[in-house]
């Protein structure tokens, strides 16, 4: 019976399974009849936000330039920022107080104005020194006129920093208008232009979020654990060769499928970190593996537990 016990631990063990989406931290988006885009991940402090532009001049018309402008929001409320829908999110553009009294947040804004589209595809730096950030007020007190200043100078393509570990809003305002004309709807539907405008968010931990490092190294741990039950119940079958029934095969088979589903599941939190992407076809590979590791554990667990006659 003791043994019987034991079984049903390991067998409980791996039944466990704390699957999570994670965050992309590199987005491209094609700007043609686009506005707003607004773009949403938990960042760490000192995280840069990248923006860069790509496309074909001859898609662009000489006499257009574009105005473009950036707003950056944190806040202490993880619902504000996943969970607003980015028709409400864009009404937050440019606010400089908080959504309800107790909250706290910062906020940093900034634009970028481009002569044509040959200017918009150049890499360059654009701005001598990181926009000031400034916390939010409350709906019903003063605005603050504290204002907070990086002391590093930006990189290539860089427009803003993150100032805590927080959840972020990133909202960009893309604004074609005709050179030499004040009116800034008038003339900019009379004109084709496409290009992809890429965001990248890159911190300490190079794209992974404060909600991501924390499990690539549990799926790093996890996969070394599953490892060593593996070796572990190969050396005890090994030792009782003699005794083994059909169960103990399927017993292996289950950590097999663990090993491998944290592996899949680890890569990608690798993928994210060092490409901000992740492979698609991966997830949905771990996932099918998780759901018949899971599967095939619950049903060995229900096995033993009524007997069949195969518990010694």
């Amino acid at each position: 019976m003791p043994d019987t016990h034991r079984l049903c631990l390991l067998l409980f063990a791996l039944v466990f399974r704390p699957g999570t989406a994670a965050e992309l931290s590199v987005w491209s988006v094609d700007i043609n009849s686009t506005r707003y885009a607004v773009f949403r991940k938990t960042l760490y402090a000192n995280t840069t936000i990248f923006m860069k532009f790509q496309g074909d001049t001859a898609s662009c018309d000489r006499n257009l330039a574009f105005n473009i402008r950036w707003y950056l929001r944190s806040s202490v409320c993880y619902n504000e920022v996943f969970n607003t829908p980015d028709n409400k999110a864009i009404k937050m553009f440019g606010m400089d107080h908080m959504l309800k009294d107790g909250w706290s947040g910062f906020y940093s804004q900034g634009y970028m104005y481009f002569d044509n589209c040959s200017s918009l595809f150049l890499p360059k730096v654009y701005y001598t020194d990181f926009n000031t950030y400034q916390p939010l007020t409350s709906p019903k007190s003063d605005p603050s006129n504290q204002s907070l200043v990086w002391p590093d100078k930006p990189d290539i393509s860089a427009v803003s920093k993150s100032w805590e570990d927080s959840p972020y809003l990133f909202i960009v305002n893309v604004l074609p208008t005709l050179r030499g004309v004040e009116d800034e709807d008038m003339g900019a539907e009379q004109f084709n232009f496409a290009f992809t405008m890429k965001v990248e968010m890159k911190g300490p931990h190079d794209y992974s979020s404060p909600a991501d490092w924390p499990l690539m190294m549990f799926f790093m741990i996890m996969c070394i654990v599953y490892v060593l039950f593996g070796a572990l119940w190969l050396f005890w079958c090994a030792c009782y060769w003699r005794d083994l029934l059909r169960i103990q095969f399927w017993i292996g088979a289950v950590i097999i499928l663990g090993m491998l589903e944290k592996a899949v599941f680890y890569s990608e939190y690798q993928s994210i970190r060092y490409k901000g992407d992740y492979v698609q076809g991966a997830v949905i590979f771990a996932e099918l593996l998780s759901a018949l590791k899971r599967s095939l554990a619950r049903i060995l667990v229900i096995i033993v537990s009524l007997g069949y006659g195969i518990v010694k």
